[in-house]
């Protein structure tokens, strides 16, 4: 057993660490937790579980992120066997709230599989196992436990296009494919990995989705609903399909309310500037869809050219790519209409902009003689026509012919306005 004062000290460093840094996000903070890692490195397995033990319940989450993925099972079993197991329960409680969901079929329906450990695992026959965002020690539990080989979330996105779908030599299935995202607060696309691996399913992601919500509930809910891994993941496309869908309304939505805005008589460039904002979230929302949709549609196509279906799946199949077909449809509408809205909005910044233009050319039409006659007038105090008179009768003579100057070129302007107006319904309506 170690020396009580000897982890009192590195127990001591570690929270002075945490104290003096808050751990921010910063580069100070990665450079202090990259010391702590080294230091648990140096210390064995009793010593790192009696620090654990001996941290509070938010240190101890931290901790535990650094301590490498093959020194956790140790590590627990350690602090099994200790009286004070508030730090065990506490782990535990973290890896069961998120990151690793594992179902069976039970009576026809899927049935979520509580884990705890890595044992818990091996015990358990799943037909789905689904990982958001998971820990390396999860990707690790997975592989070892299954013989299968799964990619971490973070590098989902570096994929090339051409190695979206493919086959292992050990038989194993490899799809990578984008999943719809779509809140008030957060719109995107969600990488998500699925791998087949004979009579299971696993799909490995960096957040969680509405569609996958929607699949465990349904699955649970109604008997039969999915008889293998492949039902699984049929229904998960499905239901990608229905989710764009839904989303597709919602665009539909949007944009009637954007276009009773367009169709107004006028429109200030201020409420111009949101309605253009509102068009162009649903223009990027609806590619977005396009996009998935077209995804999906290279999923399922690949799944049928492999011959991977049965017939039955082969017909669901078929359905859902009809499904695909009318949303083509639909979202070429779609941009076709935020188009026409776009360029009607664009029209009206146009004539507010062509009417303030048309105001700075009548005044300066207007002030054109009036800069003349004031270039003149100015060039002598006396001249022969003000010889003799005083000089606020003459500035006041020639204040009152400008007045009358500018007045005459603004009528001239008005009436021809106004003829060639005239001129122009005559020309629309002659016989």
């Amino acid at each position: 057993m170690h020396d009580s004062e000897y982890l009192k000290n590195h127990l001591l460093d570690i929270k002075n660490i945490l104290a003096k840094h808050k751990i921010v996000e910063s580069l100070v903070r990665k450079q202090n937790l990259v010391d702590i890692q080294r230091l648990f490195e140096q210390l064995d397995t009793e010593a790192v579980a009696s620090i654990l033990e001996a941290s509070s319940a938010d240190d101890r989450f931290i901790l535990w992120s650094l301590i490498r993925a093959e020194r956790r099972e140790s590590i627990r079993l350690v602090m099994s066997a200790q009286p004070n197991t508030d730090a065990q329960t506490d782990i535990k409680q973290r890896n069961r709230n998120m990151r690793i969901r594992v179902f069976d079929l039970h009576e026809g329906r899927l049935r979520q599989i509580p884990i705890d450990s890595k044992d818990d695992l091996a015990r358990v026959k799943p037909i789905w196992i689904d990982l958001v965002m998971p820990e390396d020690e999860h990707l690790a539990w997975a592989e070892d436990i299954f013989g299968v080989e799964l990619p971490n979330p973070r590098d989902l996105t570096d994929l090339e296009s051409s190695a979206r779908f493919y086959v292992e030599d050990n038989g194993e299935i490899h799809l990578h494919s984008d999943f719809l995202l779509d809140r008030k607060d957060e719109s995107g696309n969600v990488a998500v990995a699925f791998v087949l691996n004979e009579d299971m399913l696993f799909s490995v992601r960096a957040k969680e989705l509405p569609v996958f919500r929607l699949q465990r509930l349904r699955a649970r809910a109604q008997s039969g609903y999915v008889t293998d891994a492949k039902d699984v993941l049929l229904d998960l496309y499905a239901a990608e399909v229905e989710y764009s869908a839904n989303a597709l309304e919602d665009v539909y939505t949007e944009l009637e309310e954007v276009g009773r805005q367009v169709f107004k008589s006028q429109m200030t460039d201020e409420e111009a500037a949101k309605i253009l904002a509102a068009i162009a979230a649903e223009e990027d929302l609806n590619g977005r869809i396009r996009r998935n949709v077209l995804d999906t549609r290279r999923a399922l196509s690949f799944l049928m050219r492999g011959k991977f279906l049965s017939k039955i799946q082969g017909e669901d199949v078929r359905e859902i790519l009809r499904d695909i077909e009318s949303l083509d449809g639909h979202t070429a509408f779609l941009f076709n209409k935020i188009n026409f809205q776009m360029d009607a909005t664009v029209g009206f910044i146009n004539i507010n902009q062509n009417k303030d233009l048309k105001r700075l050319t009548i005044i300066s039409v207007i002030f054109m003689p009036l800069n003349l006659l004031a270039g003149v007038g100015g060039m002598s105090e006396y001249s022969m026509m003000t010889q003799g008179l005083p000089w606020e009768v003459s500035y006041a003579s020639f204040t009152i012919g400008l007045i009358i100057v500018g007045w005459v070129t603004f009528k001239g302007l008005k009436f021809f306005e106004n003829h060639q107006l005239k001129s122009l319904v005559v020309r629309k309506y002659k016989p």
